[in-house]
This record gives structure tokens, sequence and C-alpha cells, in this order.
């Protein structure tokens, strides 16, 4: 398996429960591969199934068709037909998500939902808490907030916990969900400097960017999604 992450003939149909079993095509033959040290962008309208296409790489949606192959452990695992645990060791080491809105947690300050996926992997409490310092700081959360819960923080101040929690580890792969969304362009161009880094350390990004500023700076290729979709629409 020459990339660290192979899509072949992914397909996918909602069946709505509450309409008779109504079922909608959402996707179909769906087929990419994301090199190491790699930013491949989705592209196409909104609604067209970009969103869908990450949720099931990352294992929240079932896959009715196709395979997803995972470089984990120096061995190719399919997270269409993976077990529940498999998915989230693979999670935990090999696969990350950075999606555009964060999961508050109650009570639990900035600072250590940040570090959390460092010390779940084992790295000792303090040593996480400054890696995650780090990043809050760079991404220009002021120090005041680290120490309180997200959940009444500005959207944008939300996105950028979000961010520094996805790009705390080294995961190989990076899934990273409208990531600049509710930056301003400070912000935007610290992330984009953060994927530039990933790349150059190897690591295989797969993203999505409606900004096209954003997307100009960090894609090395575009993947037409709306070649996937139902909808069959242009991008």
């Amino acid at each position: 398996m020459s990339s660290p992450l192979i899509v072949t003939g992914l397909e996918k149909t909602f069946t709505m429960h509450l309409r008779g079993g109504l079922k909608l095509p959402v996707m179909s033959n769906a087929s990419l591969n994301v090199g190491a040290g790699e930013c491949v962008v989705l592209g196409g309208p909104s609604g067209i199934g970009k969103s869908s296409i990450l949720k099931m790489i990352y294992g929240n949606y079932a896959v009715d068709h196709g395979e997803i192959l995972i470089m984990h452990d120096g061995e190719p695992h399919d997270i269409a037909t993976a077990s529940p645990r498999q998915v989230l060791e693979i999670r935990r080491r090999t696969l990350g998500y950075v999606s555009q809105f964060l999961r508050t947690v109650p009570r639990v300050g900035a600072l250590d939902i940040v570090a959390e996926p460092l010390t779940a992997r084992g790295t000792p409490v303090e040593q996480a808490r400054k890696a995650a310092a780090i990043l809050l700081a760079r991404l220009n959360l002021p120090d005041t907030l680290w120490q309180l819960p997200p959940a009444t923080f500005s959207g944008g101040e939300q996105q950028r916990v979000n961010i520094a929690r996805g790009f705390i580890t080294d995961h190989p792969v990076l899934l990273l969900d409208e990531p600049t969304a509710s930056l301003d362009a400070a912000n935007r161009a610290v992330v984009v400097e953060m994927i530039r880094e990933k790349k150059q350390k190897g690591v295989a990004l797969l993203g999505i960017f409606h900004d096209e500023d954003v997307r100009s700076q960090v894609a090395d290729r575009i993947v037409d999604v709306s070649a996937f979709s139902a909808r069959k629409q242009a991008a």
C-alpha cells in the first residue's frame, strides 16, 4: 500500500425510517488517495457529500460498499469493515479529525481539553499541558481563558480550541472539516502554516476548505466530489 489513505468504490445511501424507509442515495463509486506529506482537498458545492466522505473515513457513518484503507501499525486496515474497537484504536494513534464544531465538555478547561489526546496516549499531564499551551498561544487564545470551560467562548475561540486539540498529536493521517470557517484572517494564516508543517512532517491530510484563499495555499490536489454524488452537480 503506497499511500497512508486509499478510498475505493465508496457507496452510501441514507434510509429515512420516519418516511417509510425512503432511501436517499448520497455517494457512488467515490475513490481517492492521499499520499504522505500531501494535502488533498474535497471540492464541490455545499451539500454534495464532502462532509459525508470525511465521516465515512472516520467511521462515524457506515459504508454500504467500498474500502477505506488506512495504514496503521504498518498494515492496511479497512475502516469500512473494522470493529468499533478497531476504529477507536486507529483513531487514537493513526487517524485524527478536526471538525468545525467543538464538542464542549462540562467543567473541563480549554487547556485540558486540548491536552487530552496526548494524555490518552500516555503523555504525562504536565508535558501535555505545556504542549497545549504552546498551541493555544500560537492560535492567539488569551491565557486568561485557558482554565475556563469553552462552552461560553465565541465561535472563533471554540474553533481555535478545536484546532489545537486536533493538531497536538502526531497522527499520520488527519481529516480537516472546514477548520478555518470561524477564524479571522490572522488566525487563518496561523492554521495555514500549521498545515504546511504537518505536510513537511509527512502527514497525509484530507480536508474541506470553502475559503478559496486558504484552499489555494494548502491544496496539492482538489478532488471534485460532484463526480461521485447522486446529484451529479459540477463543482
